[in-house]
């Protein structure tokens, strides 16, 4: 079976190279373009290039894959099957008419939740106990089409959205080749999705992870998870603002005694804070222009007293 490829970040990874290390044979790779990055600006290649490049790949980078140009170089590659991965462009009509078994989508979710851009995130951030990776086919409308196949994964207290990243990106690449095996077998049976089910994981931007100390320690918590890596979950502390990169949560039933925010006891452990229903322990932070520091060593350097408060 003949496959174009196409995928742009890490998380995609792991999927190309199932494939090229499968029977399958992997005719192009499509990638987004080349882009400035970091402070310098320096003009970075996706990773998804980097992996195809190592393996002497072919690789397309088209700035919109809807282009006259780009459909002509595509069909010339004559595939049976398109298999898209955190790609980052809708694919046209053009473009889904032409491989002979259609375009077969490596999802990050248990669709119909999660529909998206950053499902992984909403799914720590939402306070979900399970999540998965769903293989579906593609159409027009965001990750509306057929389920194919699903996985589950379980989602603990303690993890964070790189770890379940990780996790997944290697579970959907192992469910991508069980979905192509049973598509070149004729036995894949295609479920719609429910659309009274339907939920959607917006964009992550970097103001995503701002803490509300009126929340529950619950949701602190889980906002912190599943804004680490990135953008992190941050705060204000006495005119700086601070990333809050570890929490536990230490009771969930306490009522405010105090503001929200405030410090109620400091410890080798951390900081006790009172949120608007419960207190959470805070153990790792970072201030900006600054590395990570326990809080343990951040109070060696800076005054913090009980009383202080968060969010000012």
């Amino acid at each position: 079976m003949r496959i174009v490829f196409m995928g742009t970040p890490e998380f995609a990874v792991p999927s190309l190279e199932s494939l090229v290390n499968s029977k399958y044979e992997v005719v192009m790779v499509v990638t987004q373009p080349d882009k400035p990055k970091g402070r310098g600006y320096k003009v970075c290649c996706p990773p998804v290039k980097q992996f195809a490049m190592s393996k002497g790949l072919p690789v397309f980078q088209p700035e919109k894959i809807g282009e006259p140009s780009a459909v002509r170089k595509l069909a010339e590659k004559n595939p049976d099957l398109f298999v898209t991965c955190a790609f980052g462009q809708f694919l046209t009509t053009d473009v889904l008419n032409i491989p002979k078994y259609g375009t077969v989508n490596v999802h990050a979710s248990l669709l119909p939740k999660y529909r998206g851009a950053a499902p992984i995130n909403w799914a720590i951030i939402n306070g979900e106990k399970k999540t998965g990776i769903t293989t579906m086919m593609t159409v027009l409308k965001m990750d509306a089409g057929d389920i194919l196949l699903q996985e589950e994964i379980e989602i603990n207290d303690d993890m964070t959205a790189g770890q379940l990243h990780d996790r997944m990106s290697v579970l959907g690449a192992e469910l991508l080749i069980k979905t192509i095996r049973k598509i070149e077998e004729g036995t894949i049976e295609r479920i719609p999705q429910n659309e009274s089910e339907v939920t959607f994981a917006s964009r992550i931007t970097g103001m995503t992870g701002k803490i509300d100390w009126n929340s529950t320690a619950r949701q602190i918590h889980n906002l912190v998870r599943g804004t680490n890596p990135w953008p992190g979950a941050f705060s204000f502390f006495k005119g700086e603002r601070m990333r809050i990169w570890k929490t536990r949560i230490l009771n969930e039933t306490k009522t405010p005694e105090l503001k929200p925010g405030t410090i109620l006891e400091i410890t080798k452990e951390g900081f006790t804070v009172q949120t608007g229903g419960g207190l959470i322990l805070v153990s790792e932070i970072q201030c900006d222009n600054s590395k990570r520091l326990t809080t343990c060593q951040y109070v060696c350097g800076h005054c913090v007293n009980v009383g202080d408060c968060f969010g000012e």
